[in-house]
């Protein structure tokens, strides 16, 4: 069972009642498809986990887990944006031993990216957030556990492995009480790091998700108005204070010693507010094209700051570091980002629905493969670069000016948009010989 123990009222007294349920054909496919789950052997990629997930996954799940903000051009474009990033490999380097290792946050770890916060993991699997915490641990991958998470967060400290590295994503609530207790529990549940998100003082307007209307009840305690009849993100909305300003940063940071990094940047001069405001780091993230539609590719961003950044004076910086997420599908995407922070700045990269649409599949043992499938994907990119270290990469290895030129097809546009019709012969739609 995986009802809360409040919802717990007793033995049933005898045989549980059959109810009698009728399904549509959707989840008739849908539990055919989870009774005959590909083998884990099978999959070969990011996008394999997704395509699972996809027929496997609850309507409100997938629609939950997949949707974007409005048209979803922002969510597609973090995905196209790498694909205009082209490598500049380097020969005749001596690559028989390659090492993909390095630090985050003076933390070090198997791989330049990291399991970024997501909400709600037990939408697709019983375990949630634990068993990703598990895969993540054991494959020396720093984990980051959000607010919204469906388990709490003791309960995700507790079943990653010893010595493995977690940090915590805070959303600021209305009553500072209830931030300051969220702060101190990440700190006695051994959290290395605070990530305050900036870039949602309300969810966004996710049309897949409010169009399902099947919403869970996150670890946390909404508002008391909170309703559930739009779908997961407007609930979860009613947890986040929308009047967040910079004065609130130096109130989070006297509540702790832990470093802080300010979450959901897309602007130079916030970046440069970030470092005058004492903060360790900044994530340039759309929040997964999830928040304001057409916002910028995060890493169209990078490649827009580090070089500002570095003609400011302001970089190389070794206290201050940057991350990114949205649109990773390949171990190259992450390597093109780590490129462009090059020996300017350490870049570390967030990795989220990948990690849901695998822990949905197969749990733990999912998301171990799905890190494995990174890493080797990692160590074949590294040895054709001539990069035999993570310290290795630097901008001359990748071409961006291809980068700037957004191209994400609006689709809904497009399905709802009737062409203008040319003129027509007089004997249109009959045999005819062209002249």
């Amino acid at each position: 069972m995986n009802l809360p123990p409040e919802k717990y009222i007793g033995e049933i007294d005898g045989e549980a009642p059959v109810l009698e349920v009728e399904l549509d054909d959707f989840e008739i496919a849908r539990q055919e498809n989870v009774a005959n789950l590909p083998p884990l052997g099978l999959i070969t990629n990011v996008h394999d986990f997704e395509h699972v997930a996809k027929n496997i996954l609850p309507k409100g799940a997938w629609a939950y887990y997949s949707s974007g903000a409005d048209d979803e051009i922002s969510l597609r474009e973090n995905h196209y944006a790498y694909q205009r990033i082209y490598f500049r490999p380097r020969i005749l380097v001596n690559v028989k031993n390659i090492d993909t290792s390095t630090t985050l946050l003076g933390t070090p770890t198997s791989v330049p990216f990291y399991v970024t916060a997501t909400a709600l993991a037990k939408l697709g699997h019983p375990d949630g957030e634990c068993s990703i915490a598990r895969g993540a641990g054991k494959e020396g991958v720093i984990q980051m556990i959000s607010t919204l998470s469906s388990c709490s967060i003791e309960e995700v400290s507790e079943a990653k492995p010893e010595g493995a590295t977690q940090w915590f994503q805070l959303y600021v609530n209305e009553d500072r009480n209830v931030t300051k207790d969220l702060i101190n529990r990440a700190e006695k549940a051994g959290m290395k790091a605070i990530f305050l998100t900036v870039d949602a003082p309300s969810l966004g307007n996710r049309e897949k998700d409010r169009k399902a209307k099947e919403a869970e009840a996150p670890n946390v305690k909404l508002a008391d108005d909170a309703s559930m009849d739009e779908g997961s993100s407007r609930a979860l909305s009613t947890f986040i204070d929308a009047s967040l300003n910079w004065k609130d940063v130096k109130w989070i940071k006297e509540q702790t010693k832990l470093p802080l990094i300010i979450k959901g940047v897309q602007r130079l001069d916030d970046v440069v507010k970030a470092m005058d405001n004492g903060c360790q780091g900044v994530v340039l993230s759309n929040h997964g094209g999830r928040q304001i539609d057409t916002s910028p590719p995060p890493v169209e961003l990078l490649a827009e700051v580090v070089p500002q950044l570095k003609a400011m004076g302001r970089l190389p910086n070794p206290d201050f570091s940057i991350f990114i997420d949205g649109g990773v599908r390949r171990a190259g995407d992450v390597l093109k980002a780590v490129a462009i922070g090059g020996h300017d700045v350490r870049v570390g990269v967030g990795i989220g629905r990948p990690f849901l649409y695998a822990n949905s599949g197969y749990g733990e043992a999912g998301v171990r493969k799905l890190i494995q499938i990174l890493k080797d994907e990692m160590m074949l990119t590294m040895r054709s670069l001539g990069t035999p270290t993570i310290d290795d990469l630097d901008n001359s290895f990748v071409d961006t000016r291809r980068l700037i030129g957004r191209d994400a097809t609006d689709m809904l546009y497009n399905n709802v948009y009737m062409p203008l019709q040319t003129v027509q012969f007089a004997n249109h739609g009959h045999n005819r010989h062209d002249v």
